[in-house]
C-alpha cells in the first residue's frame, strides 16, 4: 500500500509541480442556488477553488495553461497551484469547462465523445485529468471512457458530489481535492471513480444511494485506493497497467443506439421478451436475470426458443445478474439452457458495465476490427477489469516479506530495488526477469525509486540494453512518471543520445515514444540548449553542470549524473555507501532465491487443495444432473480440472 512521505528540513526548498487539467461536464457539484433552484455556473476556478487555501497556494506566481478544446483549438487558462502536499509535490490545475454544460442525466454515446476527444487533445500537456460529473450516470460514463481510452497510461479521475459545492454541507471539497491530489501524485493508469474518500476502478462501480454522500460502491472488487488522515493508501496490488508497447489511442464513438437492457421478473411474458428482441435495428441485449444468471424457463421453453432465434440472427446476449454482490454461473440448469441457447455469461459485470463493453465491441465490429464472434468472445473476459477472471495463483514477491536487512536502515525492498538497479546496469535481463517474477501481483519493483526519484524504467532507459527496457514496459512499467529532478524517463534517454555515451539509447528512445512518452515543453527547450552547445562539461539529468560527489547523496540531489550507466544510478555516492550496497545485493539476492522457492512450494499445495475442492463440487453437481436425466457439459469441466491440476502438481 503506499504510504504517506512527511516533508523535513529546509522551509524554502522548491518542489515539483505536476499538471492537471479539470473537466468541467456539468453536474450538482459546479451549481449554485437561484430563485429558480440549483443551476450551472461559469467561472467555477475563480468563485469556488481560488477562495479556498487548500486548492489556492496564494504564495505561487500567476501561470497561465495552455490547454486545447475537443476539435483542436488552443486555449490559454488560467491556473491555480495547491500548497505543497504530504507527498513534496504541488499540483498545478486549470479548469476546462464545456459549453453548454451536459446534464448527466441526458448524457449519451455523443457526451462521452467529447469528454475522450478533450483528454485526448491535451494528453501531451498534462499529469492527469479529473472529470466533473453529475451523478446520476457517473458510473455509465466511467464505464464507457475506460473502454474508449485504449493504451491508458495516465490517471483519468471522474468525480461529482451529492450537494453543491456553495453548499453549507457538502462532500464537493473533499471529492474534488482528493480527486485532485491522486491525480497529480500517483501513476495509476485508469479510469477511476473518486467519492467519499474512495478511489474506485470505474467500470465496477454503481449507484447505491440518492442522497448519501457514500454515493457509490464497487461491491465485486476492492477499492485501487482509500485517502484517510495518514494520507492515500493505494492497494498496487489492483492497479492495471499497460502490458504491450502501444501509444495511447480513444475510440471516438459507442453504439448506444442499438444495444438494450431488459430486467427479467416472475412471471415475465415470453411475448415480450420476443418483442424486445424484434425491435427494429437491435444488435445487443443485456439480460438482467435472477441470482446466478436463471430466468425463467417454463414447461414449453418458449422464452428460451425467443432467445435462441434472436442469437440465431446475429444479435448479442449477455447475462448478467440482479444481484449488487455476486456473478452469474452455468450452475443450475435454467442459466445452463441460456448458454445452451447463446447467451454470453457476463461473470460479475455491472450493468452499466455490461451495457457501454457492448457498444463498445460493437463499435469495432463496424470498423471491421472484429467479427460477431470475437465480439461474444470478448464479452466473456476481462478487456480493463471490469470483470473478474479466475487466475492461477500469483506469487508475492519476495521483497515485501524479506526481513529486514543486516545493513540495518535499507528495507527488504529497496534491497530488492538495489539488486534490480545492479542488473539493470549491467544489462544482465535474465537476472531482471527473475526479481520481476510475480510483480504483477504487488507491482513493488516497478513503483520503487532510488533516492532521487529514478524508477526502473528510468535506469533502463539509461542502459546498455533495450531489451531490459522493452521488459519492464511489457510488464507495465509506466512511461510517464517524472524522477525528482520532474524529468520522465524519455528525457533522459534523449540526454544520453545527445551525449553519444550509449550506443544503443536511440532503440531506448524509439520504444519509450512507441509505449506513449512524449517530451514536455520544458524538456525541449532544454534538449534544444544541449544540443547547441550552450553549456560546457558534464551535465546532470536537470542541464545544470555536474556537482562534486560528496554533495550529490542528499534528499536535496536534483538529478542523477548522467554517464555510464552505474554513475547514473547512484550519482556520485561515496565508496562507502556504494560498498554497503554490494553487500546488501549479495544477500538480497541469495535470500530472494530461497524465498521464491519457498512461496512457490506454499501456493503449488494450496491452489492443489484449491483444485481439488472444486472438482468434488463438479463432481457432485454431476452426479445430481444424472439423476434427473439431464447432463450438461459438467464432464468436460471435470475434465479440465483435472488436467490443470496435473499440470501444476508436476
Amino acid at each position: 500500500m503506499g504510504g504517506v512521505t512527511f516533508m523535513e528540513g529546509n522551509p524554502d526548498r522548491k518542489f515539483p509541480e505536476s499538471r492537471v487539467l479539470i473537466i468541467m461536464t456539468g453536474g450538482t457539484i459546479c451549481m449554485q442556488p437561484s430563485a429558480d433552484g440549483l443551476v450551472p455556473m461559469s467561472g467555477f476556478l475563480e468563485l469556488a477553488m481560488a477562495p479556498r487555501p487548500s486548492f489556492n497556494d496564494s504564495t505561487a506566481p500567476s501561470t497561465n495553461i495552455t490547454a486545447y478544446t475537443k476539435e483542436g483549438h488552443k486555449l490559454t487558462l488560467s491556473s491555480l497551484r495547491t500548497p505543497t502536499s504530504a507527498y513534496c509535490k504541488h499540483i498545478r490545475y486549470s479548469i476546462l469547462e464545456f459549453s453548454p454544460l451536459l446534464d448527466s442525466s441526458s448524457i449519451a454515446s455523443a457526451g462521452w465523445t467529447d469528454i475522450a476527444l478533450t483528454i485526448q487533445q491535451n494528453y501531451h500537456l498534462f499529469d492527469g485529468f479529473v472529470i466533473l460529473h453529475g451523478t446520476d450516470s457517473l458510473a455509465y460514463t466511467a464505464s464507457a471512457l475506460s473502454f474508449m481510452l485504449s493504451d491508458l497510461g495516465k490517471p483519468v479521475i471522474l468525480t461529482g458530489s451529492q450537494a453543491s459545492i456553495f453548499a453549507l454541507q457538502s462532500d464537493a471539497v473533499d471529492n474534488l481535492l482528493g480527486s485532485l491530489i491522486i491525480a497529480g501524485t500517483f501513476t495509476i493508469p485508469e479510469v477511476c471513480l473518486f467519492f467519499h474518500h474512495t478511489l474506485f476502478r470505474g467500470n465496477r462501480t454503481t449507484k447505491v444511494s440518492a442522497s448519501s454522500f457514500e454515493a457509490f460502491d464497487s461491491p465485486n472488487s476492492d477499492p485501487l485506493a482509500k485517502v484517510t488522515s495518514l494520507g492515500v493508501d493505494v492497494n498496487w496490488g489492483l492497479v492495471r497497467r499497460p502490458t504491450r508497447i502501444k501509444e495511447f489511442n480513444v475510440t471516438k464513438t459507442l453504439d448506444t443506439t442499438h444495444v438494450a437492457s431488459l430486467r427479467i421478473f416472475p412471471g415475465i411474458w415470453p411475448q415480450l421478451v420476443d418483442s424486445v428482441l424484434r425491435v427494429p435495428d437491435l444488435r445487443g441485449l443485456v439480460l438482467e436475470t435472477f441470482g446466478m444468471g436463471n430466468a425463467p424457463g417454463g414447461v414449453d421453453g418458449h422464452l428460451t426458443k425467443a432467445i435462441k432465434q434472436a442469437v440465431e440472427r446475429g444479435i448479442v446476449i449477455v447475462n448478467v445478474s440482479q444481484c449488487t454482490n455476486g456473478f452469474v454461473s452455468p450452475l443450475y440448469a435454467p442459466g445452463t439452457a441460456l448458454g445452451r441457447a447463446g447467451v454470453v455469461f457476463g461473470g460479475d459485470l455491472t450493468t452499466e458495465a455490461a451495457l457501454t463493453k457492448l457498444s463498445y465491441l460493437l463499435a469495432l465490429k463496424d470498423r471491421g476490427t472484429v467479427g460477431l464472434e470475437e465480439v461474444k468472445e470478448m464479452m466473456g473476459r476481462s478487456l480493463r477489469g471490469e470483470m473478474t477472471e479466475l487466475r492461477v495463483a500469483s506469487f508475492v514477491h519476495p521483497a515485501g516479506v524479506v526481513e529486514e536487512d543486516v545493513v540495518g536502515k535499507i528495507t527488504a525492498a529497496e534491497s530488492a530495488f538495489t539488486a534490480l538497479g545492479y542488473a539493470i546496469s549491467n544489462g544482465d535481463l535474465r537476472t531482471v526477469r527473475e526479481l520481476l517474477e510475480g510483480d504483477e501481483f504487488n507491482h513493488q519493483l516497478l513503483k520503487k525509486a532510488d533516492y532521487a526519484g529514478n524508477t526502473a524504467v528510468h535506469l533502463a532507459a539509461v542502459g546498455p540494453e533495450p531489451k531490459i527496457l522493452r521488459e519492464v514496459l511489457e510488464r507495465g512499467a509506466s512511461v510517464h512518471v517524472r524522477n525528482r529532478a520532474n524529468n520522465t524517463p524519455l528525457y533522459l534517454a534523449e540526454k544520453m543520445v545527445a551525449s553519444g555515451t550509449t550506443p544503443k539509447s536511440e532503440e531506448c528512445v524509439g520504444l519509450l515514444k512507441e509505449a506513449g512518452g512524449h517530451l514536455w515543453l520544458e524538456n525541449e527547450e532544454s534538449m534544444a540548449n544541449s544540443r547547441r552547445g550552450s553549456v560546457g562539461g558534464r551535465e546532470n539529468g536537470n542541464g545544470v553542470n555536474a556537482k562534486p560527489a560528496e554533495e550529490k547523496l542528499t534528499l536535496e540531489v536534483e538529478a542523477p549524473l548522467l554517464g555510464d550507466p552505474e554513475s547514473f544510478l547512484w550519482g556520485g555516492a561515496t565508496e562507502k555507501v556504494r560498498q554497503e550496497h554490494d553487500a546488501v545485493w549479495k544477500n538480497a539476492m541469495e535470500r530472494v532465491r530461497k524465498e521464491q522457492d519457498s512461496v512457490i512450494e506454499r501456493a503449488r499445495k494450496e491452489l492443489d487443495t484449491k483444485l481439488r475442492q472444486e472438482l468434488a463440487m463438479v463432481e457432485a453437481e454431476r452426479a445430481r444432473l444424472l439423476k434427473i436425466g439431464d447432463t450438461p457439459n459438467v464432464q468436460g469441466g471435470a475434465d479440465d480440472i483435472e488436467s490443470t491440476t496435473g499440470k501444476i502438481i508436476n
